[in-house]
Formats: structure tokens, C-alpha cells, sequence
């Protein structure tokens, strides 16, 4: 009889996974990578025998193709840039003044305009806001005429 090394995986109320994340080194990385790479291979059957999610494995081949996934590249310590930090020389004096609004007190607020017409031939226009009458005029008359 096999021996079966059983996994405890807690889950949350809609069933993902909770707990820490499996932590991979880059050579598993590339030596998966590699495996889902061979000629005939299956990045899903790879996936499973890694216990793997097969999206997992085609990131890291993406990363792969860019090059995001070379011992090189993972090997340098990044390089920092000197920065100093300092107080503000400029602060405002002033607090910003709100737009005026568009109507003044005096005049009374408006209602939204809104005018639906409905042509002999079933179309309908409908016009929202102020409007100019002889406009109106002259585009009723032409619809009508079509």
C-alpha cells in the first residue's frame, strides 16, 4: 500500500483557498516552465502533477519569454537612487475660491426644458434644454418634407 502525504486546506465561506501562499524558487520556476515547454506537453497535466493552477504556469512562461524569469536578472541587487527629503518652500496662503455659479440670485432657477414632437410619419424629435425657435422651425419643416 502507498503512502498518501495528506494536505490540510482551509477555506473561507465561498471555498478559496485562505492561508500563506506556496512560495516557489526560481529554479522551480524555470524547471516547470521548461517542463510545459517540451514538444507534446500539456501545461494543464503539468500544472496538476506541480499541484499547480494551470494559469500559474502560463504566467511563468510569459515571464520566461520576457525574460523576467533569468537567474541573472534575479541575482542583482536593485540600484537606489539618492533622495533627499525636504519641507515644502511654498505654501498656500490663500484657501481657493469656489466657482460662481452660472445664474445669479436674482434669477429664478428654471425647470429642464424638454420638448417631444411626434411627426405624421412616426418619427419624434425630442429637444432638451433652451432652444431657438426659427432653428426648431426650419428643421420640423424639413423632416416634414421628406
Amino acid at each position: 500500500m502507498g503512502i498518501f502525504a495528506e494536505e490540510i486546506v482551509t477555506t473561507d465561506k465561498l471555498g478559496r483557498r485562505t492561508g500563506p501562499r506556496t512560495r516557489h524558487t526560481l529554479e522551480e520556476k524555470l524547471r516547470i516552465v521548461e517542463e510545459a515547454r517540451a514538444k507534446g506537453a500539456s501545461v494543464a497535466m503539468v500544472a496538476r502533477r506541480h499541484n499547480l493552477n494551470a494559469n500559474q504556469v502560463f504566467a511563468w512562461r510569459r515571464q520566461h519569454r520576457r525574460g523576467l524569469l533569468n537567474t541573472a536578472g534575479a541575482k542583482d541587487d536593485a540600484k537606489l537612487l539618492p533622495v533627499k527629503v525636504s519641507t515644502p518652500t511654498v505654501l498656500p496662503t490663500e484657501r481657493a475660491t469656489p466657482p460662481a455659479p452660472s445664474q445669479s440670485a436674482s434669477e429664478p432657477k428654471q425647470a429642464a426644458q424638454l420638448i417631444e414632437i411626434r411627426l405624421r410619419n412616426g418619427h419624434s424629435i425630442v429637444v432638451r434644454g433652451r432652444v431657438d425657435g426659427e432653428a426648431l422651425s426650419r428643421v420640423i419643416d424639413i423632416l416634414v418634407a421628406r
